[in-house]
């Protein structure tokens, strides 16, 4: 049993629940991909994974990278498990051919990406780090700045990052100081401090690409006024040879709780001398492009928190089949041996909402991820600005969602293995402490409430929203004619007359501060309805499998499963989201209102 990806429930997200055979490989981009083509790539990954990036994990968190005369130093295998996956090309896996990559749909990299963050987040951080960068480079940078970086960053010779924070301006962007100032050659002068920045200073790769967010000066003042930059480590010749130093100083690494495999740094810009950068597209409009970076990190981010929680899922399941302690709540014979935990039924909870947790988090994932696909190869201008919307609507829920609540499952891990949990004996407090930093960066959960509520809700007045909970009632109805699933499908019929319901309340109030005062509130139960219609999309695939006849054992015992974690969370999670509804849509000012020196 692996305890880093459960292949049967990946592919029946893959195949059964999202069908990309018959919609996203079916497009002449993804000729090349077939579900043996996928299968063979995932057996590649994992045991890369296994080999390499698992081994080392417990290490790396021990042994955390350390600032020693102005370099970085950290264990060897961090940058041995990083250069086999650039030789099995993992690092081009989403690019366009025409570029050097090998033209995956998102969805696969998705997956594949996932066994890795699983395996070792803090080493995987390096690989998901330059694959966005040059994704960013890619939309928007030079012809000539593509010829010079692309191949050498999907090769995974150099990597990439990005540099939004700085000490005095966590997320208000529009507050940062470092300036870019134009040069006679074409280049601009990036001047300023940059703090957070994963992966900003490490020996492993001969340069590295930092996507800066910087303010020309004279330009706009706020937002309006911000350019991105690329600024690489090294100084790059015409020939794309990095050679001498870009004057970035490493002025400290950050200690953090988890990922501690991944640098950290507070990085000075042009401290000893001129730091160059190249400007990215058009000066003043670095946000907007940015955001394009930032949005698919998101996506990677609720991933990365789900695949957190699977490998505490998967360990604790493991455990709780192997440890026995007591005997059946029946059992009366103290002679008699002690039971395997598992049957008690309180730890059959905690593990049911693990299962519910990372199984619907992960589904959600997928999906957001064939959106991607689709906007990718969309011929047809009204789908693929419908799915940009809708993409754009679920982008908050699915970094949020997973964030808190898979969050939540790897504290059951450690709840189920006791005291040894509690231990760095066991890579369940690990998970932990990992997962905990997906609740903040990419945007905190108060940040994607105001983005759900204030931006992508209020933005079309609800157009899109309405178009979603019409697709999620076809779901309903759909499912109301299957015995297995017609009461859960009821309950989630109720959901979503009180998210409409509450929904229109908080778009009537004209108080903005009110309207927003519970959007975490509101986003947390709108990703609970969300999650409860993949819940019941699966449960609707797992019942007609089960009545269409014959099934290994094996077979009907995983579809139970589904069958089972919709129910619990129909009955046990749905209803906290009615009730959070409930308390938005009374527009209820108790935080609002509370006076600032009662705190304290």
């Amino acid at each position: 049993m692996s305890m880093i990806v459960d292949r049967r429930n990946l592919d029946f997200v893959l195949y059964e629940l999202l069908g990309i055979e018959e919609t996203t490989l079916r497009h002449p981009k993804f000729a090349a991909y077939d579900r043996a083509a996928i299968g063979q790539m995932l057996d590649t990954a994992q045991q890369i994974a296994e080999d390499r990036f698992l081994p080392i994990a417990a290490e790396v968190d021990a042994d955390e990278p350390r600032f020693v005369n102005g370099r970085v130093e950290m264990p060897a295998g961090t940058a041995q498990a990083l250069a086999a996956y650039a030789e099995a090309g993992f690092f081009a896996l989403p690019f366009d051919e025409e570029i050097g990559g090998l033209q995956a749909p998102w969805s696969v990299n998705t997956a594949i990406g996932g066994i890795f963050t699983c395996a070792n987040t803090a080493v995987a951080n390096y690989a998901f780090l330059t694959v966005a960068a040059a994704n960013l480079l890619h939309a928007f940078g030079s012809d000539e700045l593509k010829r010079i970086f692309l191949p050498r960053m999907l090769a995974g010779e150099w990597f990439g990052t990005m540099c939004l924070s700085e000490p005095q301006a966590g997320s208000s962007l529009a507050d940062i100081r470092t300036t870019a100032t134009p040069g006679e050659d074409g280049l601009y002068r990036i001047r300023g401090n940059k703090m957070w920045i994963s992966g900003g200073e490490q020996e492993i790769s001969g340069n590295i690409a930092h996507m800066v967010l910087a303010k020309i000066p004279g330009g706009p003042a706020g937002t309006k006024g911000i350019s991105l930059f690329l600024v690489p480590k090294r100084r790059v010749g015409p020939d794309g040879t990095a050679g001498e130093t870009n004057n970035i100083a490493l002025a400290g690494l950050n200690h953090k709780m988890g990922q501690r495999g991944t640098t950290n740094c507070l990085l000075n810009f042009g401290e000893s001398g001129e730091t160059l950068g190249y400007l990215i597209g058009e000066p003043h409009r670095g946000i907007e492009y940015m955001f394009h970076m930032m949005n698919e990190a998101r996506i990677g981010v609720g991933h990365a928190s789900v695949m957190a929680a699977l490998g505490g899922y998967l360990y604790s399941a493991d455990y709780a089949k192997t440890r026995t302690q007591g005997r059946r709540i029946d059992g009366k014979d103290l002679s008699a041996p002690q039971v395997p935990i598992v049957e008690h039924a309180d730890i059959r909870r905690m593990l049911m909402a693990q299962k519910a947790a990372v199984e619907g988090a992960q589904a959600l994932c997928l999906y957001c991820a064939t959106l991607v696909d689709s906007l990718a190869t969309a011929e047809d201008p009204a789908a693929k600005k419908r799915d940009a919307a809708l993409l754009g609507l679920l982008t908050p829920v699915v970094k949020s969602w997973p964030s808190e609540h898979c969050l939540e499952a790897n504290k059951w891990a450690i709840q189920i293995l006791g005291g040894y949990g509690y231990t760095r004996d066991y890579p369940v407090e690990r998970l932990y402490r990992d997962n905990r930093l997906n609740h903040i960066h990419e945007g905190t959960f108060g940040i994607q409430g105001m983005d759900l509520l204030g931006r992508k809700v209020a933005g079309d007045r609800g157009e899109t929203l309405a178009g979603f909970v019409a697709a999620m009632r076809g779901t309903v109805a759909d499912a109301a004619g299957i015995e297995a699933v017609a009461a859960e499908a009821g309950r989630l019929g109720d959901a979503l007359d009180a998210l409409e319901a509450t929904t229109r309340a908080l778009l009537g109030c004209t108080d903005p501060a009110l309207r927003l005062a519970n959007a975490t509130l509101y986003l947390d139960a709108f990703g609970h309805v969300v999650i409860a219609w993949i819940w019941l999309r699966q449960a609707m695939v797992a019942a007609r499998a089960l009545a269409a006849g014959t099934l290994p054992d094996a077979d009907r015992a995983f579809y139970a499963g589904k069958l089972a974690a919709n129910r619990y969370f129909s009955r046990y999670e749905l209803p906290l989201a009615v009730a959070r509804l409930a308390l938005c849509r009374s527009l209820d000012a108790t935080c609002l209102d509370a006076p600032a020196d009662i705190f304290g």
